[in-house]
């Protein structure tokens, strides 16, 4: 049988240490901040070229996404889609074909609200013999037929932006 703890040892009663880490709010935002970032909707044409694949990246937190990231001084979106796809794929062979719009989303780090804005593309890897290597801060990185990559993609307005680039990609609009 478990020994009772003993009460003795607490100033409050247990229930009131419980309460008051259930109902303990999270820090007071102080600083709101700006993220502008920019990355790709990666695609390649099967070999029989009569469906699209698409590259996913998995982040830390096994979510499948696009690769994308933060824009740095000086460079336009677009050269940050190339760098990014390149930094976290290894492709280093793609055309930038269109621009499919943006997304925004926020989340909170710590006592900041970040309001993140992502200039997304359309690129294909024109190389069907590069391979896709991941970053070691990734869980994993492939290739999805555009079926699959839709289902595995964590965020809805992504997937938008796929069904936009499918469109694009069918009918040759770029």
């Amino acid at each position: 049988m478990p020994e009772a703890l003993p009460t003795q040892t607490y100033k409050e009663p247990i229930h009131e240490k419980l309460r008051q880490v259930v109902l303990r709010k999270k820090p007071e935002i102080k600083e709101i901040v700006r993220e502008p970032t920019a990355g790709g909707i990666v695609f390649r044409m099967t070999a029989d070229k009569r469906d699209i694949e698409i590259l996913l990246i998995q982040d830390s937190k096994n979510r499948w996404t696009i690769p994308k990231g933060h824009i740095e001084p000086g460079e336009t979106a677009k050269q940050t889609a190339v760098r990014e796809i390149g930094e976290e794929s290894g492709l280093k062979n793609v055309d930038v074909l269109a621009w499919l719009g943006k997304i925004h989303f926020k989340y909170r780090r710590l006592e900041k609200l970040v309001l993140m804005t992502t200039q997304v593309y359309l690129v294909q890897s024109m190389d069907k013999n590069e391979r896709p290597t991941k970053e070691k801060w990734m869980n994993g990185i492939r290739w999805f037929s555009f079926a699959d990559a839709l289902d595995a993609i964590e965020y809805a307005d992504i997937e938008k932006l796929m069904l936009i680039a499918k469109k694009k990609i069918r009918s040759g609009e770029f």
